[in-house]
This record gives structure tokens, sequence and C-alpha cells, in this order.
């Protein structure tokens, strides 16, 4: 530096001295700044390295427990159910509703009583659904069949107080009519049915208590449209003898009772149902009216109005010749006795 020249004063009148940082730019802040050779480098004592993590011990695999694991808990077995009724509507609604419940299964559906009795011995069910009025062999009939083989719920639209004291009789474990119970109170009658344990909607339930109150049991008679009849018409073999109930060929020997008369217990001959002429809706509805529904309870199945059920009605008594419902039904079923001169 030049001789007149002088670095300016600070403010207390000294010069300013600019001295090289004690290290190189590229210094170590932490541990220790690198030394000469063979010595140790400068040393910061306000800060250490942090120490090293102490290493987990080695993993020397599970050990063999004293206690061995439980089994797994086995789902619980589902209530299997055989449904019987003639008609596919019922039988579709009840499938859905059952099997739609955890521990319930439809495993067979029956259109009348012969069917229910071979799809009962071939699933083997907890409980048999099963209906009064069907074609063929009815529920009546086929009912002491079936209770050798599962508990049976009578499930129908027939409320009088003669079949329901008929199904009792034949070992019917509960008796339900279409209208008088809600799905709940359906699925926990199924339920009780396995274990014994006996339903009763209302209607049922006021002929018990008539029963009760009478004190000895009703007269019995023949069952209204002659049904219970098909238990009467199997041949007798010439010598009978000891055979199981549970064979094919216990219903397979019930004949239909549509021939049979429910007032004199006569036979009559099948009708011929062409002659009426009938609809095929017509035949429907009159098969419904013969099964003992109401016109709300057509109107309900057939997915039509009651004033469509009435005009059917109407129609159906005029080709049978019929002024009230229980003269129709027996023209249809063929128990109507014959007037001399007088077409039906």
């Amino acid at each position: 530096m030049p001789d007149d020249v002088f670095p300016a004063p600070n403010r207390n009148g000294a010069s300013a001295h600019h001295h090289a940082p004690p290290y190189p730019s590229s210094h170590i802040p932490l541990a220790q700044a690198p030394g000469p050779a063979g010595q140790p480098g400068h040393q910061h004592s306000a800060i250490q390295p942090p120490a090293a993590p102490t290493p987990y011990p080695a993993f020397q695999g599970p050990t063999a427990s004293p206690f061995p694991p439980a089994p797994p808990v086995p789902e619980p077995a589902r209530l299997r159910v055989v449904v019987a009724d003639d008609n596919p509507v019922v039988r579709a609604g009840l499938g859905v509703l059952l099997s739609g419940r955890a521990d319930i299964q439809v495993v067979a559906e029956a259109a009348d009583g012969r069917e229910a009795y071979e799809k009962t011995l071939q699933h083997r069910p907890d409980v048999v659904l099963l209906d009064v009025r069907m074609p063929g062999v009815d529920g009546i009939s086929a009912l002491p069949h079936l209770v050798g083989i599962a508990p049976v719920l009578m499930l129908t639209y027939s409320r009088e107080s003669e079949i329901v004291h008929e199904a009792l009789r034949l070992g019917a474990g509960g008796y339900l009519v279409h209208g008088e119970f809600t799905a709940d109170q359906l699925v926990r009658a199924v339920r009780d049915t396995k274990d014994g344990r006996a339903n009763f909607t209302a209607t049922a339930a006021d002929a018990l208590l008539a029963h009760m109150r009478l004190g000895s049991a009703p007269p019995r008679g023949p069952l209204p449209e002659g049904l219970g009849s098909a238990l009467t018409t199997a041949p007798v073999p010439a010598q009978p003898t000891p055979r199981p109930l549970e064979t094919s060929e216990s219903l397979s020997q019930l004949q239909p009772s549509v021939g049979q008369s429910s007032v004199s217990g006569g036979s009559v001959s099948t009708p011929n149902r062409q002659q009426y002429k009938l609809s095929s809706r017509e035949v429907e509805v009159m098969d419904l009216i013969a099964s003992g529904m109401s016109n709300q309870q057509i109107a309900a199945t057939c997915f039509i109005s009651e004033k469509t059920v009435k005009n059917h009605i109407n129609r159906i008594f005029t080709k049978l010749h019929s002024a009230t419902r229980s003269e129709a039904i027996a023209h249809w079923l063929g128990t109507a006795p014959r007037t001399p001169g007088r077409q039906p």
C-alpha cells in the first residue's frame, strides 16, 4: 500500500483492519477440522456429534406358545324350509322373504300335497309351510304324511274353524292365516315351529278358544270342498302289511278330491269344465274363488283391481248358472246336485 494512503478511520478513530477468516470457506463446522498429517484436528468443544444408535438385538424368530390357537368358530347351520302352495306368486314371495334372513333357507317349493311330500322326503327340511287348498292332493290330506318327517306350519287363506281343528288334530305345529301376520311374525313362527313352539293368528286362536270353552271336541263332519277326502280314497290292500310312513308310494295312491261330494259323501264324475266356456282369466279367478280367497285377495294375486274381479265373477256366475259363490264352487268342483231338465 502506498504511504500516502491510509485506511479510513472507524467510529472510534481507529483504523479498520480486515483479517482473513481462520478457516477456508469450505470449513467443517461440526466434529473437527482436518489438521496436518499425523496430528489431530482442531476440536469444537461446544458441539458434539450425535451418538450412534444402539442396534436392536437380532430377530430370533417366534417362540412356541404353550397354548395352541383356538379353532375357528363354525357358522351356524341355516334353518331349512320347504314351501308348499299352489300359487306361484305366494311361493316366490315367501322364498324371497325367508331366504333374505341370515339363518333361514328355502330349499324347495311344491305346488300340491304330493309334491310337498316328495320334496320333504328328499330334502329333510326343518319346517314345512303348508297351504290347505291345493289342486290334486290338498294340504289336509298330505298333512299326516308330512308330520312324520318334519314339523309343519299351516300357512293358508283358509279360515274355517273346522279346518283349523282338523289341521291341529292331524299334527300341525301352528296355523297362520294370510293377512293376519307381519313378515317378522312369520319369521318368528317358522323359528318357533322348528323348536316345537306353536303359533296361531287371530282366526286360529279364536277357533281354539271356542273349542276350549265348549270343553269337548267339535263334531267331525265333512270338510268344505271335500278337503282331506284324499285320505279316504286311497285303495286298501287286500292283505295289509306294515310299511314305513316315509315311502315313495305313500302319497302316490292318494287321489284328487275333485269328484268327492262334501255334503253327501257320494262320488260323482269329474266335472267337464270345458262346457262352461270360461276364458283363461276367468278360469284363474274361479280357481282362486274355489280356494277360498276374497275379492281383495284375488285382486292382489292377479294384479288387477277389485272392480275387475267383480266383473269377472259376474260373468263366471252367468256361465255357471250360479247366484252365489258356494253354488259356483259346487258347479266348478262337480259337487252340485243335478236338477233334471236344467243345464249346468
